[in-house]
């Protein structure tokens, strides 16, 4: 059954790529009919900022012929003023870009993105990429916990239209030392059934089963990521968190905030439920 979004928060700094998540801020509105706003945060030292040209500068970033949207400018800390409209306001989803890419091409995502991650109650989809129109591909990365599954069930309730796709890393420990290759088979074996048990959980409905494509991926997490994001041509990666002490707790390890730095694609990140 999909999930019902009513309310989504996006947050725009007015930079150069802050179109890029309203743009698809505008697309999710719509396509869910969900109520939208636009939160510009406002320097605590600059309060006296026109208001009413930051509103034409973020009106001038909309889609031609767009219907306005409630534009919500406050003053004060731009992370902590982000999560707090998010709660006060009811928002199911959270909307942000990154900060800006760095000297060797990768996303930087600044420490306001690490802290409503980490803080927000709700998804946060961070937005790398022009929308060219719905998702159609997700890639879900999973350790197989608990909070990896809750991740899987809502992006599949969030876009029940796009095609599913799972994958999970997998090593074998001390392989230098190894010579059988009967061990490599073990190995993956025992993932492969750990992987089959993760999907047979009753949290996992039927049909999602039917609809997931799971596969192992030999290898560190990154790689393996690497190469299905090449295979599926996803246009979003789905990633759990337990929103504790920042990346390192998401649910694929401290490789997170790696994965979030350098994939090129959407990421969004669903926090566990306590």
């Amino acid at each position: 059954m999909p999930m019902k979004i009513e309310s989504i928060l996006v947050a725009s700094d007015l930079s150069a790529r802050c179109d890029r998540p309203v743009d698809r801020a505008i697309a999710l509105s719509r396509n869910w009919q969900a109520h939208l706003s636009v939160l510009h945060v406002l320097d605590s030292d600059k309060v006296s900022d026109d208001e009413a040209d930051v509103r034409r500068r973020i009106l001038a970033t909309l889609p031609e012929g767009e219907a306005e949207p409630e534009i919500l400018l406050f003053a004060g800390s731009a992370p902590e003023t982000i999560v707090r409209t998010a709660q006060e306001r009811g928002s199911d989803l959270i909307v942000t870009g990154v900060a800006r890419y760095n000297s060797v091409g990768d996303y930087v995502l600044g420490t306001a993105v690490d802290h409503v991650i980490r803080n927000a109650g709700v998804p946060v989809l961070v937005v790398k990429q022009r929308p060219h129109g719905q998702y159609k591909t997700l890639l879900v990365a999973t350790d197989l916990s608990q909070c990896s599954r809750a991740a899987l069930v809502k992006a599949a309730k969030l876009f029940p239209d796009a095609a599913l796709h799972l994958v999970h890393a997998y090593h074998v420990p001390y392989e230098g030392w190894l010579t059988s290759d009967d061990v490599s088979e073990y190995v993956r074996a025992e993932a492969q059934g750990e992987l089959d048990a993760f999907l047979q959980e009753p949290a996992v409905p039927e049909t999602l089963r039917a609809r997931t494509a799971a596969k192992l991926g030999y290898g560190e997490t990154g790689q393996v990521v690497a190469q299905a994001l090449r295979e599926t041509g996803a246009d979003l990666i789905i990633l759990g968190t337990h929103g504790r002490s920042g990346f390192a707790h998401a649910t694929i390890g401290s490789t997170a905030e790696s994965l979030l730095s350098w994939v090129p694609v959407d990421t969004l990140m669903v926090r566990e439920q306590t």
